[in-house]
């Protein structure tokens, strides 16, 4: 069966159009309890900051009520301390309300199991085959009951300072935090500034309309221009639900995924605890496979999509992967991408070795890469078109084993994908462009 409302991660859409309605959010409640807990049980809830997130909160919290599960309202809390609070609190599911990196205007919800893992492809489709039945309520004496737990920012907080070698301090840097106006916009300068760092925080004003406006992890020209002028060690951008991070330089440099699991797998290296090989994606740049080559390290390509990373992982017994997008697993930390917690352990390496974030990314050399997007008027099958496969072999003949073409249709719209990098940024724009035509023209 393919799943018709489930993607990647959870379920996903513009509020108020289906699936993202009330009466989907309790269906979807009832549903989840008669899959995961049909004999009761208890749910934690987790939420952004976006104005629709309490909307969800009350449908989710009603549906699950009413399928006699006990339900604790985290609050507004990252993704990653929502899947920890179900783990260590040994509840039966988590639930995080959230887009991620979308606009406010968008909403989601996804689950983490009772070990604070991503539900399976199995357990969503048993899910989705229930959506249609009526919503349960239990009688007055088998329902659930909810209630706030207000100390769960605080057991967050330090399960992440608790990742860190014991005693190690942040003192002595000066780091700007963008926390996007979400989920993160209290626990993560709180967490750095516990540490002893010097916080100046930015977009840690949320107003529900605000999350991922111009800010964050997906919009990190602020914070590089804020900690160029006034002098900061480094930047720290996050999303709006707190899973992904991309750094900042204290030249002002973007340091993406891609360079942080560089620093990571090169500090593990360094102290012989690298477990198997670094997982990436399709997307990956070439310069992380070749940097990583140099350390002696194995590395593989997972499809797109966070789940498939973690997938690869536990297929290679690896324990480092991630995307360049910022979302970083370190499965010997915590269960799922955390991006407080990958960034302490960067500046956990940046105070073990005395160097500066600019120097730790330095030993990658980051390729150019063009990716352009081509709408496509039919569907195009690549493998049987004779002018694409020309057309991209001429790539790879002018690249030769600097340099890679990728082509990847959407799963999502109908858009095909033309990726191409390698060492000349002209050169690799001028093949991406000669590429994408030609799909064009063969889509026509």
């Amino acid at each position: 069966m393919k799943r018709r409302y489930f993607g990647t991660d959870g379920v996903r859409g513009r509020v108020g159009k289906d699936p993202m309605t009330v009466e989907f959010a309790l269906r979807l409640a009832s549903a989840v309890a008669r899959v995961l807990a049909p004999a009761g049980g208890r749910v934690m809830i987790g939420k952004d900051t976006r104005i629709s997130s309490y909307m969800f909160e009350s449908a989710l919290e009603a549906g699950f009520m009413a399928a006699g599960m006990d339900v604790a309202l985290l609050g507004p809390l990252p993704t990653p301390g929502i899947a920890y609070m179900t783990q260590a609190l040994e509840a039966d599911l988590g639930v995080v309300i959230s887009a991620s990196h979308n606009p406010y205007f968008d909403n989601g919800i996804k689950f983490f199991d009772r070990h604070g893992g991503k539900l399976s492809d199995s357990v969503e489709l048993a899910i989705e085959a229930l959506l249609g039945e009526q919503v349960i309520t239990r009688e007055s004496s088998h329902l659930g009951r909810a209630r706030r737990l207000e100390s769960a920012l605080e057991q967050y907080q330090r399960f992440c300072m608790a990742t860190l070698p014991e005693g190690l301090q942040l003192d002595g840097l000066k780091i700007v935090v963008d926390c996007a106006h979400g989920a993160g916009y209290k626990v993560a300068p709180r967490t750095l500034a516990g540490l002893g760092a010097e916080i100046v925080p930015i977009g840690c004003s949320p107003n529900g309309r605000n999350i991922n406006e111009g800010c964050g992890s997906t919009h990190p020209e602020l914070l590089g221009v804020l900690v160029k002028g006034i002098g900061a060690d480094l930047g720290i951008a996050f999303d709006g639900d707190g899973d992904r991070v991309v750094m900042v330089d204290h030249l002002g440099e973007v340091v993406d995924g891609d360079q942080i699991l560089y620093i990571l797998a090169a500090d593990r290296c360094r102290q012989g605890l690298l477990e198997g090989p670094v997982v990436g994606t399709q997307m990956s740049n070439l310069g992380l496979e070749l940097a990583l080559s140099g350390l002696g390290a194995g590395f593989r390509r997972a499809k797109v999509g966070d789940r498939y990373v973690l997938e690869l992982l536990r297929e290679t017994g690896g324990q480092l992967g991630g995307e360049s997008s910022g979302h970083i697993l370190c499965l010997d930390k915590t269960t799922t991408g955390d991006g407080l917690i990958t960034a302490l352990q960067v500046l956990g390496v940046m105070k073990a070795s005395g160097r500066s974030l600019a120097e730790l990314a330095g030993g990658m050399q980051r390729f150019p890469q063009v990716l352009i997007n081509v709408r496509l008027a039919r569907r195009l099958d690549i493998a049987a078109s004779s002018r694409v496969r020309a057309a991209v072999e001429e790539a790879e003949g002018v690249l030769g084993r600097q340099g890679r073409v990728l082509l990847r249709p959407s799963g999502t719209e109908p858009v095909m994908r033309v990726m191409v990098e390698g060492e000349d940024a002209a050169e690799v724009q001028r093949l991406a462009t000669r590429i994408a035509g030609v799909v064009a023209e063969e889509a026509t």
